[in-house]
């Protein structure tokens, strides 16, 4: 398979702009002092990456671009608007765990759960996407569900919270809510689509916490 072409911006150079070969990049940064460039996958991305400050792409605060090529991202598609994103989060530290879900079309937080104690990131993803679907059959939504969790999407397909961490005192709650939510699940049918966040293409899940 050949090679996939990259094209480089060149924010601070002895020449700036869009450069279509590692050489041409080089030649403007190499032993530049305080040279700053990027390479991104397609030239429409290096575009709109120039007119853009090198801070967006590069450093703390960078912007995620995909390092797809232009046709995967286009077999993959867009997200839908009309569609809730939901994630989880988990604390090292604490060992605390909450989640989410979010309009990705108004980005409004629809509902957020704990935090609670003594849980795992697969846990609270599976609950996020039986709360989703409980609140879709209360209002009589249609909107596809979307998780970045593969794990999650399995447990909801055989409608059990196949997890291995041991019940405690601690997690009583949580693991109260498992058996709610397993129950939910085999009492209730839904037409919801469940769909995987595609994370590569789009970024990060809308519903994530930013914690990592």
């Amino acid at each position: 398979m050949a090679k996939q072409p990259k094209f480089y911006v060149v924010w601070k150079g002895r020449a700036t702009g869009v450069f279509t070969s590692w050489e041409d990049c080089k030649a403007q940064t190499n032993g530049f002092d305080g040279d700053v460039f990027k390479s991104f996958p397609s030239k429409a991305l290096a575009l709109e990456a120039f007119h853009e400050s090198s801070d967006v792409y590069i450093g703390k605060n960078k912007k995620v671009v995909s390092e797809l090529t232009e046709e995967a991202l286009a077999l993959i598609g867009k997200p839908i608007q009309e569609s809730i994103a939901v994630d989880g989060a988990w604390d090292n530290n604490t060992g605390l765990v909450e989640y989410q879900g979010i309009n990705y079309k108004t980005k409004k937080v629809l509902f957020h759960l704990g935090p609670l104690e003594d849980g795992t990131i697969n846990m609270v993803e599976f609950l996020a996407i039986v709360h989703a679907l409980a609140l879709c059959k209360q209002n009589g939504w249609k909107h596809p569900i979307y998780s970045d969790s593969k794990i999650a999407l399995g447990w909801i397909r055989d409608k059990k919270a196949r997890t291995n961490h041991p019940p405690s005192e601690k997690n009583k709650k949580l693991f109260d809510m498992l058996a709610r939510a397993e129950k939910w699940l085999e009492d209730n049918t839904f037409e919801n689509e469940l769909l995987k966040w595609e994370t590569k293409a789009w970024g990060e899940n809308p519903a994530d916490f930013g914690r990592k």
